[in-house]
């Protein structure tokens, strides 16, 4: 699984007109999933995603996780982060799961997280989303496993 994690003052989503997601200060996460990937793959990355250490403490430093500053995570299905963009002007989404596997993996993730972590928003695997978000620091990091 890839993400892209951005440490956001607020995030949301929208689909035909309609808000589903939206957060306040926190993480906005824009999900891939490969062929290879499985539910260990989606607790691993949960785990990473909730632990990481973005957010600034007392001395501005990132030392502080999005549990402890209990901040909104917003989870958006990305299909295009899994694109193989080594050769050529086209990508090749060859490395990415099927639309099948990568909506049930997608799914999966944001109904474990939203268990283990009820500050939990999403958008929705498939749709037209449109996506807004301020980026705070930037801060902005690559994460995979």
């Amino acid at each position: 699984m890839i993400t892209i994690i951005q440490r956001v003052t607020h995030a949301n989503v929208v689909i035909a007109d309609s808000q589903v997601g939206k957060i306040d200060r926190g993480i906005m996460a824009l999900i891939a999933v490969e062929k290879e990937d499985t539910e260990k793959s989606v607790h691993r990355l949960l785990e990473r995603i909730l632990n990481y250490r973005i957010f600034p403490d007392q001395d501005d430093r990132m030392n502080l996780n999005l549990k402890t500053i209990q901040g909104g995570l917003l989870l958006v299905p990305q299909f295009t982060l899994a694109a193989d963009t080594n050769s050529g002007n086209r990508p090749s989404f060859t490395p990415a799961a099927t639309p099948e596997r990568g909506k049930q993996l997608f799914n999966y993730l944001v109904t474990h997280a939203k268990e283990v972590y009820p500050m939990t928003e999403s958008g929705s695997f498939g749709a037209d989303m449109q996506v807004s978000l301020l980026n705070d620091g930037p801060v902005t990091f690559t994460l995979t496993v």
